[in-house]
């Protein structure tokens, strides 16, 4: 294996020296964990778990700085002196392990006058750069409340060093208050604020002098800069480059360079994304400052953040997502334990939680640490496993790690199950990496596996085993229409697995994920697609912040869309369906069935009563995703 050394060589700017060149991103409010303003012992336990993990420093945020008149009831604030020994526990928890926590600030727009009056949204000039129902035109801010965001940040910078974190990064990268001041898109004022690209880095510009001011000159701060907009009429990456030097000369420490505005229509954090896509960003904006550039997105791998480093190219890495994934990720790599790193497959499960809480597809216990402990049993029992898919083997992981005696019987030949077939779709890779890994703890963990064994009733009799978790997972749902069993028709299991192949002009029912999925299949393939979904929108069960990628790649494919087209009659020739009232035929030389699977509970009928305990986890439960099945396994083991 490669040797790991420049990610843990320690480096210092400003007042703050790290002891490796790692750095956990900031989360916005926190995760979601905190409550009315205030830490939590779940927020505090989250990043505890990351702290003792290794990670050389860890940004939090971003806080609010300003009284919005009310309590911030999913998150963390920072408008006001009396929340500072609140803040004070989340920097000792941090610090207790040898880590420096820094805390991300900005405003996000919305704007509270004191009184009766109402939240208003605010930004530089009146311009809707993302379209969101019920979301009025900002008002453009006054040059009086400017000072007054200026002074409110400076105060949040003070604050922040009197609560104990060791620098602040303000949050220029986005389309928050300092993006959209730099952006030509958004800020067109014609005062000190607006105009020229000088006039709009002042904003900018005057808080890093605030914070200064009020949190002493030697206070550490980051920038953490768009390497571009990625926004049509917006800043490009010469801006940002330009940008760099002004603020170094302007006494930031360090530039932490990501890619550009959440609503931008290019995708940065899907899996689709090739690992280490954007580092480019932050390499080149390195070569126009002599300060410390951190840079990253979809880094997962210790071996990639090494290359970079040792290449010259970052003098750290950010990484987020692969900490939530695995709060361990930093001592394994510097352990050489590489294999155990469980990996983050960028599903982007946790974006949808950022104001309530987020969770993790591959770790159950993100978010849950106080609860979700793994402790070993008092009283070992014999396990039987049936079902060797992500569910399966993550309750006999979990269990073997517990002490039980774990016996895992999979009636292919190999372990997988649903995971090995959506790993085959384009993009899905990270989906292997994560199955060779649970694969690799079920060994680890001294679990035995029978490989094709197709378990019953008398064979469980036989072992005699304390417990039984079933995971047979599901199996595709069949139409009950004419023609659904028909020659020309396949479900996408069998066509992605390359049981069955398909005719040239090939018609989808199904317009979820799997059916989205097989069509980006066939796409390259070279097949003609055409998808028919019942309801009103293909691709409902994607994650809020994937589905428009995919839904963009199939567009881009001339992949035919239908919605509210319920088949009616499957024939040689194609499909019939039903829409508003009306019979419509589409043409196709096969069919391919993706609409949804039913849970194979068969075997879990026949133990019920036989076994001294009995459960049944993941798809064979319930149909659902990868997250739910590795919960569901994590879940009942932890009860036995």
């Amino acid at each position: 294996m490669p040797q790991l050394q420049k990610i843990f060589e320690p480096i210092k700017f400003g007042q703050v020296e790290v002891k490796n060149r790692l750095v956990m991103s900031a989360i916005g409010g926190g995760g979601g964990y905190g409550a009315n303003d205030r830490v939590t012992p779940r927020l505090l336990r989250f990043y505890e778990e990351r702290a003792q993990g290794g990670v050389g420093l860890i940004v939090v945020g971003m806080l609010q700085p300003i009284d919005l008149g009310r309590p911030n009831p999913r998150g963390v604030s920072i408008y006001k002196d009396e929340l500072i020994p609140s803040l004070r526990q989340w920097t000792d928890v941090v610090h207790k392990h040898d880590a420096k926590i820094g805390v991300q600030l900005s405003f996000g727009g919305t704007w509270w006058r004191g009184g009766d009056a109402p939240v208003e949204q605010v930004g530089p000039s009146d311009v809707v750069f993302v379209h969101t129902p019920g979301v009025p035109k900002p008002r453009p801010l006054t040059i009086v409340e400017i000072h007054q965001m200026i002074e409110a940040l400076g105060e949040a910078t003070r604050r922040a060093r009197e609560a104990g974190f060791d620098c602040v990064e303000y949050q220029a990268s986005t389309g928050a208050i300092f993006g959209q001041f730099l952006s030509p898109l958004t800020n067109q004022r014609t005062d000190q604020y607006g105009g020229s690209f000088e006039k709009r880095m002042r904003f900018l510009l005057d808080v890093i002098a605030s914070g200064k001011e009020k949190a002493g000159n030697d206070y550490t701060i980051i920038v953490r800069l768009g390497g571009a907009d990625f926004m049509e009429g917006g800043n490009t990456h010469e801006d940002s480059k330009r940008m760099a030097p002004i603020l170094e000369k302007a006494g930031i420490h360090c530039l932490n360079v990501t890619t550009g505005w959440h609503e931008a229509p290019v995708p940065f954090l899907p899996m689709s994304v090739p690992r280490g896509a954007y580092v480019y960003l932050g390499e080149s904006i390195k070569k126009e400052v002599s300060i410390p550039v951190i840079g990253g997105t979809r880094i997962n791998d210790p071996l990639l953040a090494e290359q970079i480093v040792a290449e010259g190219k970052l003098d750290m890495v950010y990484l987020c997502r692969p900490l939530i994934a695995d709060p361990e990720f930093v001592n394994k790599a510097k352990e050489g334990r590489l294999d155990d790193i469980c990996p983050c497959i960028a599903c982007s499960h946790c974006f949808g939680g950022m104001g309530t809480g987020i969770e993790c597809t591959v770790n159950p216990r993100a978010g849950r640490e106080l609860e979700y402990t793994i402790e070993s049993t008092q009283s070992p029992k014999k396990v039987f496993v049936i079902g060797g898919g992500p569910a399966g083997m993550e309750a006999a992981i979990v269990a073997a790690a517990r002490g039980h005696k774990v016996t895992l019987a999979e009636k292919g030949n190999g372990l997988g199950g649903q995971l090995l077939v959506a790993a085959l779709p384009p993009y899905k890779e990270e989906l292997a990496n994560f199955n060779k890994y649970l694969a690799n703890q079920v060994h680890k963990q001294g679990v035995e596996v029978k490989l094709n064994e197709e378990v019953t009733l008398e064979s469980i009799e036989k072992v005699k085993p304390d417990a039984v978790i079933v995971a047979t997972g599901a199996t595709p749902i069949i139409p009950d229409i004419p023609g659904a069993t028909g020659s020309n028709v396949a479900t996408a299991i069998d066509v992605l697995t390359g049981r069955k192949e398909t005719g040239q002009n090939v018609i989808i029912i199904g317009g979820g994920s799997a059916g989205c999925e097989t069509a980006e299949f066939l796409i390259q393939k070279g097949k003609k697609v055409t998808i028919l979904e019942m309801l009103d929108r293909i691709g409902n069960d994607f994650e809020r912040s994937y589905r428009w990628v995919i839904m963009l790649r199939l567009r881009e494919a001339q992949v035919r869309m239908e919605t509210d087209a319920k088949a009616e009659e499957i024939t040689e020739r194609g499909v019939g369906v039903s829409r508003k009232g009306e019979t419509e035929f589409f043409e196709g030389d096969s069919v391919v069935l993706a609409m949804g699977m039913k849970a194979d509970n068969s075997l879990a009928g026949k133990l019920e009563g036989k076994v001294a305990k009995l459960y049944t986890i993941g798809d064979c439960a319930e149909p659902h995703r990868i997250l739910e099945a590795i919960h569901s396994g994590f879940r009942v083991a932890r009860e036995i």
